[in-house]
């Protein structure tokens, strides 16, 4: 069934491992809560120790009897200071804001030492992606603090908890590896990743109570209709992607005889955009919400009234910042 048991095993062994750990976002790094073992060159240097140990006995060489505890004593003494570093370390998580599916969500860790000597060489990495790049290495002045940023790529939308973190350092000989496992507390809202190429946003609706035969919004990809420019309209209901040409008299001042464009807002009054789930694609759930992010996107970036509609959900028509993250947030979560 397993084709290795061994990475079966251990990953069993590490879901326990970090399922009998606390929940939090502050924690202080106790002798309890840090590990320590020997690394590569750790063993290495511990078999040198031992061959010198043996050659010198064999021998009767004083020197080597000196070189052989010089080098113990060294590495003994790194072993407590390597220790030391992480031992007594304060660590608080500042939970992240909603971020979208695919992108890199950064987490920022504030590290603060109530010690006066420095701390040197801490890393810190989400424990699943141990990539030499995703390390996040600093010091930590004594009696101050440093900010660090570690950075973790949600897949799935909706509410999750951030990822098990882990802290470690080899400071100073790097023969010995102290490390911690942290499982935060705090959880991050995962948006929907909106659709690369979306159609155009879909006609508007008329109002209830509005006329019947008012005319449908352009199908350009645009939601409310367009007028021929004229003196005084403000600026901002230029639609400059349908402009053809235009002359710029001064700073503040377009010609009449630009061919410019603007939206026509007595058009606009007369029906109401509705980002709908059912019309959104005959792909599957997760298609149809990217393409309403997308188009939620597309709607604020407009500055243009939108409504939402959702399977067990209806958002009427407004815009505004607090709009959109509502929209994205329903979709987030649907």
């Amino acid at each position: 069934m397993f084709s290795n048991p061994a990475v079966y095993f251990r990953q069993r062994f590490r879901r326990w491992f970090e399922n009998r750990l606390p929940l939090s976002d502050q924690i202080e790094l106790t002798q309890r809560t840090v590990y320590i073992l020997p690394t590569r060159p750790g063993l290495m240097l511990g078999v040198t120790l031992l061959v010198l140990l043996v050659a010198s006995i064999n021998y009767q060489l004083n020197l080597g009897y000196l070189l052989t505890f010089l080098l113990a004593g060294s590495a003994l003494v790194g072993m407590h200071v390597c220790h030391g570093t992480l031992r007594g370390l304060a660590m608080h998580l500042q939970a992240p804001g909603a971020h979208y599916a695919g992108a890199t969500a950064p987490i920022d860790i504030k590290l603060t030492n109530a010690r006066r000597a420095a701390r040197h060489g801490i890393g810190l990495s989400v424990l699943d992606n141990q990539h030499p790049n995703h390390w996040a290495w600093t010091d930590v002045p004594g009696q101050g603090d440093s900010m660090v940023q570690v950075a973790f790529k949600p897949t799935q939308r909706g509410l999750h908890r951030l990822p098990t973190l882990t802290a470690e350092t080899r400071f100073p000989l790097g023969t010995f590896r102290v490390w911690t496992v942290w499982r935060p507390a705090a959880q991050v809202l995962v948006y929907p990743a909106p659709e690369l190429n979306p159609p155009p946003l879909p006609p508007g609706e008329p109002r209830s109570g509005g006329a019947a035969n008012a005319s449908r919004a352009q199908s350009t990809g645009e939601f409310d209709g367009v007028r021929s420019y004229k003196r005084g309209d403000p600026l901002k209901l230029v639609v400059w992607k349908k402009a053809v040409k235009f002359v710029m008299a001064d700073e503040n001042t377009l010609s009449a005889s630009a061919g410019l464009v603007v939206r026509d807002t007595q058009q606009a009054q007369r029906h109401e955009l509705w980002l709908d789930f059912m019309q959104a694609g005959t792909g599957g759930t997760e298609q149809k919400l990217s393409r309403l992010c997308a188009w939620v996107l597309n709607a604020d970036k407009l500055a243009i009234d939108y409504g939402l509609r959702l399977p067990a959900l209806e958002i009427k028509p407004a815009s505004g910042e607090a709009h959109k993250r509502q929209c994205l947030e329903a979709l987030a979560l649907c």
